[in-house]
This record gives C-alpha cells, structure tokens and sequence, in this order.
C-alpha cells in the first residue's frame, strides 16, 4: 500500500544539505555567530523580497507579533482587533504586551477576519488591527487598510504562515508592519526557531533594531527596557540559502493545490479561490463534519493529516479568564478543519493517490 506522510522536514531539505554544510562551515572558520554578515544581508535580501525598506531578523515569530507591538508603545489596556480562530501565538502576544485582545470571527470562505465585521467592535481603546493571514492566503487588506486610515490605526500582519503571498499583487508584510515565523514547516523554514519584522517606518525600525537587543542601539548603552530576540547566524546562513527557493516551492505547493482544486470531489469544503490572492498554501485545508472520523480513514491507508487547529483561542485554559464571548464560526472551524498534504517534497502522484483515497470515502461514512 502507498504512503504519504503529512511532513518530512528531511525530504523538504535534502536538496539544500550541500549548500547548507558549505555555510555552516564558513561560520565555523569566521567564529561570528550574533548579528553578523548573514543577519544583515538576510535582512536585507528579505526586505527586498517582501517590497519593504527594513527587515530586522529575531528568534521566533511570537517575538515578531511582541517586538511589533512593543515598538508601537501602546498603553496597558489599548485593545488589538484579532481574528477569533487564529493560532494561540498570535493571542498569546496580545497578551503578552498587556493588551487586550478583541476577537473578530472570520469570513467562512476565507477563513480570515472578517473586514465587515472590524467596524463594530472598534471602540476609543482600539489602537491596532491585527489580521491574520492564515494557511498562507491574504486578508482582504485594501478593507482593513481603509479602516485604518479611517480610525488612525496601526497594522500588524501575522504573516507567519503567508511567506510570498499577495494580495492585489502587494505582497503581505508591506501594508503594516509584518511579522513573520521561519518556524521549520514554513515555506520559508529555517532549522530552527527564527523570526522576522519588516516595515517601511525608519522610526519604528530603528527601535525594534534595539528592542531585540537588549533595548540598546549602543553596545552598553541602554535606552529601552528590552529583550534577547536575535536571529541566530547559523539560521540567517540557512534561510538565505532558501530564499533563493522560496518562490520555486511556493510555486510548487500551488500547483499541487490546484489539483486538490479540480480533482477533489465536492463533497469537501476546499480553500477558497479568489483573483485578488496569491496563496501560498502553507496549508491546504478542507472541511468535512466529521473531521477525526475522516482523519482516521485516511491514516488506515496510510496518509498523514494534521488539524489546524483542534482548540479554538476561546476554549484553551491559558485564556480562560483573559478573553471571552461566544464565536460559533470559529468554533465550527476549528471542529471541522483537516489540513491535507502539501509538502515541498510530495509529488503530483503523491497528491492523486490522497485524492483517490478521498474520493472513494461515500460522504455517510464520515458524518
């Protein structure tokens, strides 16, 4: 019987091991291994990729969302409109910066906040609108951006899963400032945790430059109260290796989403497709009643699935007494989600055979 694994960080990396030891031993030989060449010129080429003047690397994408927030110095209390299904890191930061987290459900169809829905829970707390642009396809930005404007509020974009995707052909991490994981599954997946904020305010820039680093712009000299976020080198080295790929694999993983598109029987909820996005398809979602059931068939024939994810915010325990409310989309969501294989490794046939599988399930064996 044919496999398919959901993930296989070795296969997705196997064709940059050559170009990976090369750099890991010329770090090695140069002994820099804190904010040096590579850090800059990551930096550098990934601002470049993303249309934006600044990229400043850090540790992981939470402290992107925390050091994004901590350079906007809100008030303790301003409320963040969030998306209400969104992963718990992106709430966790909220928190994180003693802000409130006001949840927005999201749009059915995208799967991402709701635009329509932004105005009503605005209030004079309200600094900042957070989007999320989840499994790789954009928020509907031109909305959100015209919200801003209209209520002089900042954005910060959750592009953690969304490395390359466009929207109306901008790319995301340039309508505000973007915060970006290179977590090892991403698209864009360093070998390790690691972390990245890009923006076009020289100001603002400036200021994370020292709130990653201890809040100091002069090595002993401290002006803000700041932490140890520092993109590794040794991941800076790698990254940049990838980079160079990045619009090759998302290609890839677009083309394999587009036989899930035509091929997948209608009997599962697919992703929707829009001509105002370019997803990148980190993920590639469906929808079925009965998510585990299905889950389950499909790892009888030996096909990995995972489930993005199980838990909505409002039902982990951490949250309990910091958010509440009743969110029944994003609750249906979260029961009913199932993210198939998508992987920079699986091949066309790796797919056809997970549609196979798929196709041949009669809809009353999983509802």
């Amino acid at each position: 019987m044919k496999s398919v694994e959901y993930e296989n960080l070795y296969k997705v990396n196997k064709t940059f091991i050559k170009d990976y030891k090369s750099a890991f031993s010329g770090l090695l030989k140069k002994g820099w291994f804190i904010l040096g060449e590579n850090v800059a010129a990551f930096e550098e080429e990934f601002a470049a990729y993303i249309g934006c003047q600044y990229c400043l690397g850090v540790a992981s994408g939470l402290d992107a969302i925390i050091l994004s927030l901590k350079a906007l110095e809100l008030s303790s209390g301003d409320e963040v409109i969030v998306p209400s299904n969104t992963y718990v890191a992106t709430i966790l930061a909220i928190i994180r910066c003693n802000l409130k987290p006001v949840l927005v459900e999201p749009d059915m169809q995208t799967y991402n906040i709701d635009p329509k829905q932004i105005e009503k829970f605005i209030s004079k707390k309200t600094k900042v609108i957070l989007p999320v642009h989840l499994y790789g396809k954009p928020a509907q930005m031109d909305a959100i951006t015209k919200l801003s404007r209209k209520y002089n509020l900042k954005i910060v974009e959750d592009c953690a899963q969304a490395h390359g995707a466009r929207f109306k052909n901008q790319k995301v991490g340039s309508f505000g400032i973007g915060a970006f994981s290179f977590y090892p599954t991403k698209n864009l997946g360093a070998l390790g945790d690691a972390g990245a904020i890009t923006t076009n305010d020289k100001e603002i820039y400036q200021k994370l430059k020292a709130l990653r680093n201890y809040g100091s712009e002069k090595k002993y000299f401290n002006q803000y109260l700041g932490y140890n976020s520092r993109l590794d080198e040794i991941q800076a080295a790698f990254l940049r290796i990838k980079l160079k790929k990045l619009e090759e694999i998302n290609t890839h993983k677009r083309a394999l989403a587009q036989i899930y598109h035509q091929e997948l029987s209608g009997q599962y909820i697919k992703p929707h497709i829009s001509s105002d996005s370019h997803d990148v398809f980190h993920i590639y979602n469906i929808r079925v009643k009965d998510r585990d059931k299905l889950k389950k068939i499909l790892l009888d024939h030996k096909i990995g699935t995972e489930i993005h994810y199980p838990i909505p915010p409002i039902e982990q325990v951490a949250f309990k007494d910091l958010i509440s409310g009743d969110y029944p989309l994003s609750k249906k969501i979260h029961q009913t989600t199932l993210s198939l294989p998508i992987s920079y490794f699986h091949t066309q046939k790796d797919i056809q055979y997970v549609i196979e599988i798929l196709n041949s399930i009669k809809i009353n064996d999983i509802i």
